[in-house]
């Protein structure tokens, strides 16, 4: 099991060493790591083409200017400088940047997906095979690292829910957050990225198998679809406008740019403006998130943008023994990515949010509440609960620590590429057969 709250492991007194590759908002947040237990984990280097980033990043840890890059060819041309790495770039830079760092023996922790290909996993995996030192290897399934679900793991593996017959798993990614990165954003267009599935709740399928570790998938079905980001949608009154700073219909409008990025400027109870992942400037202004709204994608119709990515899906799962599983991911709601938890045994039934869950027990009629100690941060404590658990494996050398091996986190990644494959196909996958198709897949080029 991944370690708990309690940071008991050993140091041998020197904190681990960590370059960070990408000093956007997921790098930023592992790195964070370091600066709530400075004694036992230390950020020596960053490698990252924005320089406001790469400049923020390095203040807050102290990096020498000698250890802070453009690019991470440019870090990995100084060779192994640190313990460790943690790869927080584009999705479809991983399989790369894992490949450069696997060769000079660095521990690593990506952030998910591993990558947008089932060969570029395959390779990835090699890669980290073939590396030196037999080095820890980590993915951003965050998740499963979370005191909550280490709590819901424990309820389930101590019988107190009886055979667990059915899971019911529910991704609220949340209005804005969903057209900010997937209508308008980074994770808009499949080809600069991958499939929604993957890119937005492939830890959502990890954690099904997290609570029914040791029981294979054998099959899968999946729909979706994009339900309302499209032109076809798009107001009458609305005419011609690209832009929601020039459209007429923007004061009524559910998805305006300016009610998102602009509007917060001025009030004083919010508490987060998305306006700060893309404008690069040290203080958000009207004057710049105005010019960044005209000149960028993120001023742009949600009706007007090129994005190809399902805004719903649903996805169910039939486990060894019969047990069935399903996840449903919306954009559509107010809660952003708060999970909702159902679990269904012959003994007992749990309802979880991410925050505490109940556990029903169908002898005693009686209901008990589990409120776990949170950990802060995002994803209920498990951003900072992977740090913990990568930190740990690293400093003991033992991949044990993460609780994950890497052949089990490509296995994760298979079902998410069969379930979307289901969808495309509108059919039933055969998870053994689907599996089986790729052993002797080649190479990426």
């Amino acid at each position: 099991m991944p370690s708990t709250i309690t940071e008991a492991h050993d140091s041998g007194g020197k904190p681990v060493t960590i370059v960070v590759v990408g000093a956007g908002h997921r790098g930023l947040t592992y790195a964070g790591y370091a600066l709530r237990y400075p004694e036992l984990a230390k950020v020596v280097g960053v490698a990252e083409p924005i320089k406001r980033r790469r400049r923020v990043l390095s203040e807050i840890h102290s990096i020498p200017e000698e250890n802070q890059f453009g690019t991470w060819k440019d870090l990995a041309a100084k060779g192994r400088i640190a313990d460790a790495v943690i790869i927080g770039v584009l999705d479809h830079l991983h399989a790369e940047a894992v490949a450069d760092f696997a060769k000079l023996g660095y521990h690593i922790l990506c952030e998910k997906p591993m990558a947008t290909t089932i060969a570029d996993c395959l390779k990835m995996i090699k890669d980290v095979n073939a590396s030196p030192n037999n080095p820890v290897f980590g993915i951003g399934h965050v998740l499963r690292y979370s005191p909550y679900n280490t709590a819901v793991k424990e309820v389930i593996d101590s019988g107190a829910l009886g055979e667990i017959i059915n899971i019911q798993h529910i991704e609220p990614v949340g209005n804005q957050h969903f057209a900010h990165s997937f209508v308008r954003g980074n994770w808009h267009k499949e080809a600069d990225c991958s499939f929604a599935l993957m890119t937005k709740c492939c830890h959502d399928i990890d954690i099904l198998s997290f609570y029914l570790s040791g029981l294979r998938p054998k099959k899968v079905s999946s729909f979706g679809s994009i339900g309302h980001f499209k032109k076809s949608r798009k107001p009458a009154e609305a005419g011609s406008a690209t832009k929601c700073l020039s459209c007429p219909t923007e004061p009524d409008c559910v998805w305006s740019a300016k009610k998102v990025y602009v509007d917060p400027l001025s009030d004083k109870n919010s508490k987060r403006n998305w306006a700060s992942l893309f404008v690069d400037a040290d203080v958000l202004d009207i004057e710049n998130v105005t010019e960044a709204l005209n000149t960028t994608a993120y001023g742009n119709c949600v009706y007007e943008c090129d994005n190809d990515v399902v805004d719903h899906q649903v996805v169910n799962i039939e486990y060894e023994g019969g047990v069935t599983a399903s996840m449903t991911m919306s954009a559509f709601t107010e809660s952003e990515c708060n999970r909702g938890t159902r679990i269904h045994g012959t003994k007992g039934e749990l309802i979880g949010d991410m925050v505490s869950f109940t556990v029903f027990d169908f002898l005693t009629r009686t209901k008990t509440t589990h409120s776990p100690a949170l950990d802060g941060g995002s994803h209920g404590g498990g951003d900072m609960g992977l740090a913990r658990a990568f930190v740990a494996s690293v400093a003991s050398n033992d991949q044990a620590e993460l609780g994950v091996t890497p052949g089990e986190i490509l296995n994760s990644h298979l079902l998410v590429f069969a379930a979307e494959t289901a969808r495309r196909e509108g059919r039933v996958v055969d998870f053994d057969e689907f599996e089986k198709g790729y052993e002797a897949l080649p190479e990426s080029k």
